[in-house]
């Protein structure tokens, strides 16, 4: 099928079929940065004969159901969904690069934190201390931090108690709260929080880094068409390149995409065999 011919197909689309989102780092202060680069990115597709686009980016509360419709047309995957139970449902259409310490091309990093007064100077001075974890399917805020921990593990244990937040900026306030000792929090929302909301930041540091990842992909269905991929892919880079866009992308720390080999994201399931090859196959 060629370019043309996907557009041709797609323009039948019922109207708004497609869905698409960005959810990554959908905090609300950047909600309409998001939405600035969405319209760049549906302008350059319908002016490619797309049809059945979405106005606006959908905020599901349900991301694994979100992700496996048939109607995704784009959305952004953790790493650890995609490489772990996205197989065969979604393909890989891009993954970005982001201006953040610890992020290196499209690689990123995870950041162990913890209070700014606590007296651990190495990760093995928090054995037998109190976790914190945004949720069970976080490539950062779980998979590194257990690939980080699991040399150092006793028995399968390496923490006292494990508390799930609910998100990143939660199990920073348990930290900064002394609820919690430590955490992990992706470079790229660690670098927005400390410029969005500076008071929870304050009173933590970072520790250590975790090791690089593959940052979060960009998604669409697996029943999508190569042509389709390629619009995608030529809509992301050249929605970058309008001026009307760079405020936008600077606040959402965005500066590019690449083409990377969709086995770059076995390294997430690599960490996660590793840590279970040292005995410790759960965060606790």
């Amino acid at each position: 099928m060629t370019i043309a011919e996907a557009a041709a197909a797609t323009a039948a689309v019922p109207e708004a079929a497609w869905v698409a989102s960005l959810p990554c780092f959908d905090l609300p202060e950047l909600t309409e940065a998001h939405a600035v680069l969405w319209r760049a990115i549906a302008a350059r597709l319908g002016d490619a004969g797309l049809g059945g686009l979405p106005d606006r980016l959908s905020h599901p509360d349900d991301l694994d159901r979100h992700w496996r419709s048939p109607w995704l047309l784009l959305s952004q995957a953790d790493a650890y969904p995609y490489a772990t139970q996205l197989s065969g449902i979604v393909r890989l259409v891009a993954t970005p690069r982001y201006r953040a310490h610890g992020c290196s091309g499209g690689r990123h990093r995870g950041l162990l934190v913890v209070r700014r007064d606590h007296p651990a100077q190495r990760l093995i001075d928090l054995r037998g201390s109190r976790g914190a974890i945004d949720n069970m399917q976080s490539n950062t805020g779980m998979n590194l931090l257990r690939a980080a921990v699991a040399p150092l593990a006793i028995r399968q244990r390496f923490f006292g108690t494990v508390q799930v937040s609910g998100s990143a900026a939660n199990s920073l306030a348990m930290i900064g709260e002394d609820v919690a000792d430590l955490t992990v929090i992706d470079c790229v929302t660690y670098a927005h929080l400390a410029r969005l909301r500076p008071a929870l930041v304050e009173p933590t540091r970072v520790l250590a880094v975790t090791a690089a990842a593959p940052c979060p992909p960009l998604i669409t269905a697996a029943s999508q068409s190569e042509p389709v991929v390629t619009l995608l892919r030529t809509a992301l880079k050249s929605a970058l390149t309008d001026s009307a866009v760079a405020d936008a992308a600077n606040a959402l720390l965005l500066t590019g995409f690449e083409i990377i080999p969709d086995r770059a994201y076995r390294l997430i399931r690599t960490h996660e065999t590793q840590a279970a090859a040292l005995g410790y196959p759960n965060v606790v």
